[in-house]
């Protein structure tokens, strides 16, 4: 008899004489890969799971090929007795994630084990219902900063090259948030034009003072001429704006907040470590040099500094370690504003360690607290798609930087850390705040990279009426794309074209499109032949250009109610893509795309790349002028 055999068949004494015998059997796996010990935690026997805990030579830390531990199999079991053992005497932890950031207590809701379930719940302190999952702002939202006025808290991040620029979401308990507005709205202030992708609106800053809300950020420029980075801040009597023209602080640096001091007086931080220099009274100038706070505790790429006052003390936050695994949130404090800060003993206050973990990356925070008195960090984080090619990256990050939340407790000798340094949360309580249900405006999703031409995008109800570019997708000159963010792994679109009347060399259709160096395309164009469908995958310098699929001329003619209409979508999951198209009288499936890794930020070696990966339509006209008009675009995630 196998080790294997006698798990499965739940035989105490052939496994300890098969242990006595060959103590490394329990080192051997099944043929799915399954470790013995969680061959025994699924199968349920708490006699079994204790004999191999306490007596073989089985790790605890051993993780599967999806990192999911010996608890995950526990769980799968339903055994609450067995579970119990686990977690209070081997010391597993109810809310651990596996890659795709399943918890036990997740398989424990989805299987309905009631009794497992029941323990869970008290151990963790709240049913499943009332936990809340992260990120908590899904899709390119990088680089949180975040504001409570009264019962309201505000966030904006980073937008890059993105227009309408700095998104700003609103929430009432945290975890649900909307867009309801944009920091710079007005084209001729934006200065998009000529940027290239992931330059732009870098690491934005929100705050409030005495009925004023100001948002600061960097203005990256491209690598020419002699500035590369200017700070602006704009400021509103209202969180949704209109916001003011952008004031242009010339002072070099990356990730500026705003810290309104106690007297009154106002400072802007800005990398590397913490620099300090004096605002005017309306925060719009610069009014003394610029000095050093602190360098940082790591002390490898020190930026995003935040100053907080609380109890005395003025507590310096700062991402260090660059935005890769090595990402974090350091801390340290001083009593007096330009004193010597002294750095957190349990520096960092949040990292992730888990290199297998679906959540990676974590840094960038900003603390809030709530009215309650309950005080809480938003932070950057990424969601990791592993991919085992032979071309590109291992680990594709599609999603873009995104935004997570997790509680903070001070410590007695009063210092911040932020889910009691255990890293990022996958599955948390929700804030003893009342629910919210936001109600998201559709069109305040949609954004175009850079400026669009006037009246190059119009968004009626669910109508989108776009003006071709005379650009191609692959070229910083294009204009006019609809896009949104991507949110999940994996999702479908699906949108209505009212099929135009095409010229040689004209094509519309929808994109799931990076940046100028990286996007897939399905578009409609014509030629001699007749019109055509055509998939277009954009890879760095090359494009790729598949087979062309020729319409039927009856799936082209006029109806009596106008033109004749197309309906495009596109299926996702991972990296792979499969667009397909729907005319009156036929249906059309594209060739299946197995590894768009392009689209994700390790995907290219070309610029600046960190934003995400988004989804929507376009035109293109190099000559003659085209309008495109679709509606009804359907977004849906899936599973």
């Amino acid at each position: 008899m196998t080790i294997q055999d006698a798990i499965k068949a739940q035989d105490m004494e052939a496994v300890k004489r098969i242990l006595t015998a060959d103590p490394s059997a329990i080192d051997q796996t099944d043929e799915a890969g399954i470790a013995m010990p969680f061959l025994a935690a699924a199968g349920g026997s708490q006699e079994l799971v204790k004999y191999i805990v306490e007596y073989s030579r089985a790790s605890m830390n051993t993780v599967d090929g999806n990192n999911r531990n010996i608890l995950h199999y526990g769980a799968m079991s339903g055994n609450a007795s067995l579970c119990r053992y686990l977690v209070e005497k081997v010391g597993m932890d109810i809310l651990s994630g596996d890659r795709d950031l399943v918890t036990p207590y997740q398989i424990a809701y989805e299987e309905k084990h009631e009794e497992l379930l029941a323990y869970f719940q008290a151990k963790v302190g709240a049913p499943y219902e009332e936990m809340y999952r992260n990120p908590i702002r899904r899709g390119m939202f990088p680089d949180p900063s975040i504001v409570r006025v009264g019962d309201d808290y505000y966030m904006v991040n980073s937008s890059f090259i993105f227009f309408p620029c700095i998104p700003i979401s609103h929430s009432k308990d945290l975890v649900h948030w909307e867009i309801i507005g944009h920091a710079v709205t007005n084209p001729a202030w934006s200065g998009l034009g000529d940027l290239e992708g992931g330059r732009g609106y870098w690491a934005p800053d929100i705050s409030y003072h005495n009925g004023t809300f100001y948002i600061t950020a960097t203005y990256r420029l491209n690598d020419t001429g002699t500035v590369y980075r200017r700070q602006i801040v704009v400021s509103s009597d209202r969180p949704e704006g209109p916001y003011s023209e952008p004031s242009y602080i010339e002072e070099d640096g990356i990730d500026p907040s705003i810290f309104h001091d106690t007297d009154g007086r106002h400072y802007m931080l800005l990398n590397r470590g913490a620099r300090i220099f004096e605002l005017s009274a309306d925060c719009k100038r610069q009014i003394s040099e610029a000095r050093l706070l602190y360098y940082g505790d790591q002390k490898r790429a020190p930026e995003g500094p935040h100053l907080l006052y609380r109890d005395g003390w003025y507590y310096l936050f700062l991402a260090e370690g660059g935005t890769g695994a090595g990402h974090r949130i350091s801390v340290a404090r001083s009593r007096t504003l330009f004193g010597d800060y002294e750095p957190c003993p349990y520096n960092p206050i949040m990292r992730q360690e888990d290199a297998g973990a679906g959540i990676w990356r974590c840094g960038h925070g900003k603390p809030v607290q709530t009215a309650a008195g309950d005080w809480y960090m938003v932070y950057l984080c990424g969601r990791k798609l592993w991919r085992d090619g032979e071309e590109g990256p291992d680990i594709c990050s599609m999603l873009g930087r995104e935004t997570a939340l997790d509680p903070i407790r001070w410590t007695e000798d009063g210092w911040p850390v932020v889910n009691e340094l255990n890293g990022p949360s996958v599955l948390q309580k929700r804030p003893a705040l009342p629910p919210y249900a936001p109600k998201e405006v559709p069109r305040l999703q949609w954004v175009s990279p850079r400026e669009p031409d006037p009246d190059g995008i119009r968004i009626e109800g669910d109508r989108f009426v776009l003006q071709a570019s005379r650009a191609p997708l692959s070229d910083v000159a294009a204009r006019n794309l609809c896009l949104r963010r991507q949110t999940e792994f994996a999702f479908s679109a699906q949108v209505t074209m009212h099929m135009p009347e095409l010229a040689a060399g004209q094509e519309a259709g929808i994109t799931c499109y990076y940046d100028e160096n990286s996007w897939v395309s399905f578009s409609l164009g014509r030629e001699e032949e007749g019109a055509f469908l055509q998939v277009k995958e954009h890879i760095g310098t090359r494009t790729i250009c598949h087979e062309k699929t020729y319409l039927d001329t009856q799936d082209t003619a006029q109806r009596a109610d106008g033109a004749a209409r197309i309906e495009l979508g596109v299926r996702t999951k991972g990296l792979q893509r499969q667009f397909w198209a729907v005319t009156e009288k036929r249906r059309y499936e594209s060739e299946l795309l197995p590894d768009v890794y392009y689209l994700c930020d390790e995907g290219v070696s070309i610029g600046k790349r960190f934003t995400g990966a988004m989804v929507g339509m376009y035109a293109y006209a190099k000559e003659g002028g085209l309008t495109a008009v679709f509606e009804d675009f359907i977004y849906k995630v899936e599973r």
